[in-house]
């Protein structure tokens, strides 16, 4: 069975650098008002980089093997959190936004409902606490 395991220390005053599997690092802090510097990525807004980054891995994949050409691609990703505490993300939107020459609509969208629906293990894990929405852009030249 796989398993991930990272480990994550304190720098100072509310900045902390955690480790990846595969030996990268990132920070992670809170804005001033709220005790930290802003010299890392908030842990809330980074869960909605790996969602992103899950389906955008499994989107090239899937879009090389298909063949499909596109100029530039890139997703926007929305999260509306409770008000009580703990503040947890209810909804979640997922934007995709293709950019290119005649891009293969038909082919773009299959490849966003496999990763949706079948591939990406990071969104199933937040359909397990939040509404995720997901719309697909084309911006054709």
């Amino acid at each position: 069975m796989a398993s991930h395991k990272i480990t994550t220390s304190w720098k100072e005053n509310m900045l902390f650098e955690s480790d990846n599997p595969s030996g990268h690092t990132v920070l992670m802090d809170t804005s001033e008002e709220n005790g930290g510097t802003n010299k890392g990525l908030g842990p809330k807004a980074m869960m909605l980089s790996g969602l992103a980054g899950c389906s955008g891995l499994d989107l090239v994949s899937l879009l090389n093997k298909m063949r499909v050409s596109f100029d530039d691609y890139k997703m926007e990703v929305e999260g509306e959190l409770t008000e009580e505490h703990p503040k947890t993300y209810h909804t979640v939107t997922l934007d995709y936004h293709f950019y290119g020459t005649d891009l293969d609509e038909k082919k773009i969208t299959k490849a966003v409902n496999l990763s949706i629906e079948k591939y990406c293990g990071v969104m199933e894990m937040f359909r397990q606490f939040a509404k995720v929405n997901t719309n697909i852009h084309f911006h054709n030249k």
